[in-house]
């Protein structure tokens, strides 16, 4: 049964952790889109300096949780950080909670799940500098590659992407959790 993965972005995201989960997830005969509050192409960042354009399937205000199997949040600094402060894209996050269904954050991915409220209580883990910012939410961090708590996958870096996608990969094929208490 084909499965169909939301991947949340904006400019700013780091290329790779768009790019290696959303070509994992095609490996897998799965449809991934990239899902953004901008319409077109959106620009990603490649280490030092932005990369390519790629473009998007479907705008944020368009879409529900209930249209998807997953959602896949990639870092960089830049992508969170706009994204934190979109309503439409806090609402849409918070919806894949409610249904309970995966989701994945890697880098500084997590610091959108921050602004919708969404970490307190749970292991994660993330890039170091934002660490404090996830214990003052209320998540219990490890420096780990990859953590799973109750749907919820988490990685620190592109360094962790060959765990980060396979664990998320096992976490769609799981299918429903609880992740909302």
């Amino acid at each position: 049964m084909e499965k169909r993965i939301a991947i949340l972005a904006t400019n700013g995201f780091e290329e790779v952790e768009l790019s290696s989960p959303k070509e994992y997830l095609e490996q897998q005969g799965w449809k991934a889109e990239i899902i953004s509050p901008e319409n077109g192409t959106i620009k990603a960042w490649a280490k030092t300096d932005w990369g390519k354009d790629y473009k998007v399937d479907q705008l944020v205000n368009n879409v529900k949780a209930s249209d998807y199997d997953a959602l896949v949040l990639p870092g960089g600094v830049i992508n969170p950080d706009k994204l934190r402060t979109n309503e439409a894209a806090l609402h849409f996050i918070k919806d894949f909670f409610k249904e309970g269904k995966p989701v994945a954050a890697i880098c500084h991915g997590p610091q959108i799940l921050i602004s919708a409220n969404l970490v307190k209580g749970r292991k994660m883990t993330s890039y170091p500098s934002i660490k404090i910012d996830l214990i003052n939410a209320g998540a219990e961090w490890h420096d780990k590659e990859v953590i799973v708590d109750r749907g919820l996958v988490t990685s620190r870096n592109p360094d962790d992407l060959p765990a980060f996608n396979k664990k998320l990969v096992e976490q769609i094929k799981e299918g429903k959790q609880q992740q909302v208490e």
